[in-house]
């Protein structure tokens, strides 16, 4: 995989550079509410235009329906952009039509332009390779080199990030190759205790990971909305709590796998339990009580960690040599339920070893909450596609990528 250092050294100056970046940020309206993304693409970007690339970024945000949708707009993103950089950023109002030809052709070299939502195109998620190639070939004309630097994409195989590739000269930017050097040492060589976190709503989505990490991790924590399917598979009454009972079988499967190879799978002694879900607007004081784990009234849904299991799950985490977490453990976006996703988040900056918040909600809590970012040894910009690599499977971005 040729790295944009040996891009650089090649010379870009004059060349039309296309980066696919990963500006998927969330909106209130039109104004961002977490510009973490955009901040982890702005140093690949920076570079290129101080070389003299005329660079044109490309990115999907959201999941408008193949056709353009004002609410989806990447507009407030180039103009976050062009805030970080400190420089103009033009915005084409299409991916490949008169706009994005022009303003592209406008460029000046060492000067930014953003595409509007590559996913306003269907071609660019089309799961039929000659409609998603042919996408693939008009964003081609667009550009001289293609930089993939959009980690939060590379477990899709869509035209911009899979296709497009192998009709360009390309390298991997400085944030994919940072994201796969973190995630090389969740794989191979892991300092030991290796303890997991795993939270977030389904227990669905973190089945592979977890099949996967019982032959690796020392320790894994369960929490979220998750946990009450592991608290049902062990008889526990778990009330009107998220529970998915199509996945208590492999759920049980999975806890004896755990006791047999040594990995110790620790769940909740104790919730934040209420019979109405938290109004996330109003932020109106919440009525819950706390109670144990396996004691959670008929009528009441689990919403977050108990503060025994916070204590709990920080001495889990304290003598940790490596430490990967990914999805809050209680609803966070209110107040009264996230002290859990709190605690966690303070237990691995606690903690001496190599701490990944692992993308996602997981890392839109850390700043939420409002926890230094820099104190955490990696958040990633990708938990799907973090996952999918923990989970073996090859990705079709970073594939695309090598020579």
């Amino acid at each position: 995989m040729k790295t944009i250092d040996e891009l650089l050294a090649e010379g870009v100056s004059g060349k039309r550079v296309f980066v696919r970046a990963d500006l998927n940020v969330p909106l209130d309206g039109t104004a961002i509410t977490d510009d973490g993304r955009i901040r982890a693409v702005q140093p690949t970007i920076a570079k290129l235009a101080e070389a003299g690339a005329r660079v044109v970024v490309a990115s999907h945000l959201g999941r408008p329906k193949g056709a353009p949708d004002p609410a989806f707009s990447l507009a407030p993103a180039a103009a976050r952009l062009g805030e970080l950089l400190g420089a103009d950023v033009a915005f084409a109002t299409d991916t490949v039509g008169a706009s994005a030809k022009e303003t592209v052709a406008a460029l000046a070299d060492g000067q930014v332009a953003v595409l509007e939502n590559l996913r306003f195109n269907a071609g660019e998620t089309s799961k039929d390779d000659a409609e998603r190639g042919a996408f693939a070939d008009q964003l081609a004309e667009l550009a001289d080199v293609y930089v993939g630097d959009g980690f939060g994409a590379v477990h899709r195989k869509h035209a911009s990030v899979f296709d497009l590739p192998a009709r360009l000269p390309h390298a991997a930017g400085f944030l994919i190759a940072t994201e796969v050097g973190v995630l090389k040492k969740l794989t191979a060589d892991v300092r030991r205790p290796y303890v997991v976190v795993l939270g977030g709503a389904k227990v669905s989505d973190k089945l592979a990971v977890i099949d996967q990490l019982l032959g690796k991790a020392d320790r894994i924590l369960i929490g979220g909305g998750m946990a009450y399917t592991f608290l049902k598979a062990k008889g526990h009454e778990v009330g009107i709590s998220l529970l998915q009972e199509d996945q208590i079988p492999v759920v049980t499967e999975y806890m004896e796998r755990a006791e047999e190879s040594g990995v110790e799978l620790v769940l909740p002694v104790d919730i934040l339990a209420s019979s109405d879900f938290p109004d996330l607007k109003t932020k109106a004081p919440a009525d819950f009580v706390t109670v144990d784990a396996d004691k959670i009234p008929a009528d009441k849904e689990g919403l977050d960690i108990g503060p025994r299991t916070r204590e709990l799950y920080a001495e889990k985490i304290a003598d940790a040599e490596t430490v990967f977490w990914n999805g809050p453990v209680g609803v966070f976006e209110h107040p009264d339920y996230a002290d859990g996703t709190r605690a966690i988040a303070r237990a691995l900056l606690n903690c001496d070893g190599f701490t990944v918040v692992g993308g996602g909600d997981s890392a839109a809590a850390v700043r939420t909450l409002g926890f230094d970012e820099n104190a955490f040894g990696h958040i990633s910009t990708g938990g799907g596609a973090s996952l999918e690599y923990l989970e073996g499977k090859t990705l079709p971005g970073l594939a695309a990528l090598e020579d």
